[in-house]
């Protein structure tokens, strides 16, 4: 809320004849209260660090060959920045990132021209992990009670075209056992990039 705003709602103990608390509109009030609960959501996430980071990774094809390749970790916390860094990639079809944090949950991406699609393995990791937070709010949806969801949300068929189907995609992530890197690795292996973006994990490890 802007600072003259502040102004009004603070001074009533200041011995001036401004408005105080209790002379403020009360929609006012509740849109201030409800702002500093969004930023005490926002303080409940975090970026994930080295250690936390599974694996990211670009996957794209170039004259048909499949390409993987590591990404930066700061793609992982940021979904505009790492949706403007596929979008400069050169795939024949576009651009995906896999992207798997603290073997809690994972994050798939797809850019095809203007065409952005996401896929977030568990919707309950935006209350803790700031890309799956970008993310649920890039879908806008909020995060459900616990056991309304299966966890999984967003494009389900991004990869239709790939060969992983929205009924396959779920069957993974149906996986609870598994952590969430090996899930996505699941994923590139229906995609047919498996060899290449194990390469690409094996050296986060």
């Amino acid at each position: 809320m802007a600072d003259s705003s502040d102004e009004e709602y603070d001074l009533g103990d200041r011995g001036d004849d401004r408005p105080g608390l209790e002379d403020a509109d009360p929609d006012l009030v509740d849109e201030e209260s409800d702002a500093d609960d969004d930023a005490d959501d926002d303080d409940d996430v975090e970026d994930a660090l080295e250690d936390d980071l599974d694996f990211i990774m670009a996957l794209y094809r170039e004259d048909g060959t499949p390409v993987a390749t590591a990404l930066d970790i700061d793609l992982a916390n940021d979904l505009d920045d790492l949706i403007a860094f596929l979008q400069r990639l050169p795939g024949d079809n576009g651009a995906s990132a896999l992207v798997s944090i603290s073997g809690e949950f994972f994050a798939a991406v797809r850019v095809r021209g203007r065409h952005v699609h996401v896929v977030l393995s568990d919707v309950y990791s935006a209350e803790n992990w700031s890309l799956a937070r970008d993310i649920i709010d890039f879908l806008g949806i909020e995060i459900p009670d616990e056991d309304d969801e299966d966890g999984l949300v967003g494009d389900l068929d991004l990869f239709a075209d790939q060969g992983l189907s929205e009924m396959d995609l779920e069957a993974i992530c149906a996986d609870w056992d598994e952590d969430s890197d090996t899930l996505a690795l699941h994923v590139a292996d229906e995609i047919h990039y498996g060899p290449q973006a194990r390469l690409v994990a094996d050296a986060f490890s």
